[in-house]
Formats: C-alpha cells, structure tokens, sequence
C-alpha cells in the first residue's frame, strides 16, 4: 500500500484549499465562483470580531476580494446560494441538483427533529407561512409570528413561525433571497432559483463522495461522507467498496504530524509530486475550510484548535475567537484580534505560537505585515498591541 509522506500530504491538502498559491490576483466574479467551486462551499457565520467567517476566508485567498461582490453573486446573480453543509453556507448553484435530493430526502427526518425540539406548533404555521410569503413576498422572521409565544430552552426562544420559516428552508420550499444585514429573508424556492433537475440516490451518493475526494486529495469513507453532510456511513461504505472495485481509487497510507499512519483512499492517479511547495504567511479564519475538520487538522499538522466563543471567560485558554496562523505548510500560532473601528484600530490582545516555533524577528516581522493587511481588509488604520501581547515568554 502506498505511504504519502507528511510533508506531501499537507501540500496536497493546502493546494486542495487554495492555500499554496499567493493570494494575489483579480477578484472578479468569475474568480470567486471558481474559487468557490474549488473549494466547495464557504461557510457563513455572523461572528464579526475582525470580519465575518465567509469574507475572510475568501480574502485569505484574494486579497482583492470585496464583501459586497460576494453578496451580488447571492442575492442578485444567483450564480450562489445559501444552505446547509455541516452548517451554513454559500454553495454554487451549479450544486443545487444535489441539493435538492438531499432536501427531499432529508425533510422527513428534518421534521421529525423540529418537532421533538419544538413541538407540533409550528407545523400549524407552515401552510399560514408560504401564503403569507406568496402574497407579500420576501419575508423574514421580523415579519411573521411576532403575536406568538416563545419557546423556552432548545433552540433559543423561537416562536412558531420562526421554526416554520428555517424547516421551510431546510427542506426546500423557500429560499434565501437576500440579507439585510446579517438577517435573512426567504422567498419562494421556485422564485429565487427556477425548478431543476434532481438526482437519483446512486448519482447524488457518487457525486457527493467524489466530489469531497476531489477537493480533500485522500480521505477515509467517514471524511467523505461529512464532507458535504448528510451522507450515511453505509451509503459512504458501499461507494467506497464498488469505486475500489472499478479501480478509481485506493487505499493509501497518510503519515501523521507525529509519525502515525492511518488508512485512507485517494484516486489512483494522484500525482503526489503535482502540489507546488507552499510559501508565505496567512492569518485564517477559526471557520477555514482547511481547518473545517478540528481532528484531522490536529493529525496533519499537530495542530489543536478549538474554538472557544462558548466557553466561559475564565476558562478560555486562548480568547474568544482566536485566529490560526499559517507559515509555509505548517500552523505555527494564533492571534487573538479584534477590530475597533470607531477607534480605527486592530488591536491585537495575544500571539500565541506553537511548541518549537521561535519568535525570530523576521517571522515576527512578517506576522505584523500580515496584520497590517488584515487591518486594512477590517476597515481599520493601524494595529495596536495591548500589554503582555506576547504570549510565549
């Protein structure tokens, strides 16, 4: 069996993600769709310490890029759309013939998850919710239900046609239109985007699972299956069997960080000398799609990140929303940044960096370039550094 090399595995994976090339270049729709498509999908969070999750991530690539273009492409191009992978995301439409099998297929147990978390309410509301949108058009959850109770615990305090419009969404039969603000309101599906194809099983199984090999260079069956979501493991298990057979793929062994090996599959004409060396300095954002997966991040790259928004204050380890630092292929910190624009300052509260990596004053030097740079991106002037802001000594 094959054995790819750590250092080969992490620049197969980083050319995958678009992390080995330079963040240069255009910015232009026809850029960002590509790069989108490349990577699959771009996560949408509404944390918005230094910037929010999707531009950063995009802006980590292109340094060109520019918030407002992203939300053209959803809102009025429709060449994107918002849904669910393991969260919520933006999605190139192109995708959609998937997504709607899944949405069909999924409604049933999505309902049944809706229910248990919310009761029977709520179903009363569906067909009261699609009128209402059908006869006054775009509507979010500031426009429905505002006579109702809430619910107390589960998912925060939603009232009945709150949970109406997300299971709607969920399953199908509305559609992001646009945000205002960070809000969404939904539309009917058949508006936002015209009735098209839907796979069958079979085809909507090997296109997820191959799509996921392609944009992860090797994965094990259980990586592939999450990759998008929704994929079930026996589904994930027969497609990795009938590919082995048709000789499309094969089992590789990929060396960890700390020079474990574990069994995953790859395509049987993966040039592993084809990824280029990756040079350069990134400061990612805590929802990158590299570091989407928190263990296999810790198996390529020795690399613990987790996220602690949720965690008590006394008992963070780092901060609040703490970003990776990429030098070359290896994760070597993190840095705890916060955008005050009124002040017109990034104020930095902590660099941390990893074991073994030296706070050299060139590297050091290159981390407040890239500071500087994520400053200008988070509309502020300058970086400011609070006392004790080095965390290593």
């Amino acid at each position: 069996m094959r054995l790819i090399d750590n250092p080969t595995a992490r620049r197969i994976f980083l050319d995958r993600h678009a992390l080995c090339e330079p963040a240069t270049g255009t910015a232009t729709r026809a850029d960002l769709l590509a790069l989108i498509e490349r990577l699959g999908f771009v996560q949408v969070d509404s944390i918005n310490t230094v910037a929010r999750a999707h531009d950063m991530i995009l802006w980590s690539r292109r340094r060109a890029y520019r918030p407002e273009l992203l939300r053209r492409m959803v809102d009025r191009d429709r060449t994107l759309f918002e849904h669910w992978t393991h969260d919520a995301a933006v999605i190139p439409s192109a995708f959609l013939p998937h997504w709607r099998w899944r949405m069909r297929r999924d409604a049933p147990g999505i309902l049944a998850r809706y229910r248990k978390w919310q009761g029977d309410g709520f179903v009363d509301r569906l067909d009261e919710v699609i009128a209402h949108i059908r006869e006054n058009g775009p509507a979010g959850t500031g426009d429905v239900g505002q006579d109702e109770a809430r619910s107390k615990g589960g998912w925060w305090e939603w009232h009945p046609s709150k949970a109406a419009l997300e299971f709607l969404w969920q399953s199908g039969r509305i559609a992001v239109t646009r945000r205002e603000g960070f809000a969404k309101l939904y539309d009917l599906a058949e508006r936002v985007h015209p009735p098209g194809p839907e796979m069958s099983d079979d085809d909507a199984i090997d296109w997820a699972m191959q799509a996921a090999l392609d944009r992860l260079g090797f994965a094990t069956t259980g990586e592939l299956a999450a990759f998008w979501g929704r994929i079930r493991p026996e589904e994930a298990a027969r497609w990795a069997d009938a590919a082995l057979h048709r000789g499309e793929v094969v089992p590789v062994r990929i060396e960890s960080a700390d020079g474990s090996h574990r069994r995953a599959l790859a395509r049987a004409d993966l040039d592993t000398d084809a990824a280029p060396e990756v040079r350069g300095l990134r400061i990612l954002s805590p929802f990158d799609p590299a570091l989407r997966d928190r263990k296999r991040t810790e198996r390529l790259f020795g690399y613990c990140y987790r996220i602690e928004v949720f965690v008590p204050e006394a008992k963070r380890q780092f901060g609040y929303y703490v970003f990776p630092i990429m030098e070359d292929d290896r994760l070597i910190g993190r840095v705890d940044a916060r955008a005050r624009r009124a002040e017109g300052a990034l104020t930095v509260a902590g660099l941390w960096l990893e074991p073994g990596i030296r706070p050299a004053k060139g590297r050091l030097a290159k981390i407040e370039a890239q500071l500087q740079r994520l400053a200008g991106f988070a509309q502020c002037e300058r970086v400011e550094f609070e006392d004790g802001w080095q965390k290593w000594t």
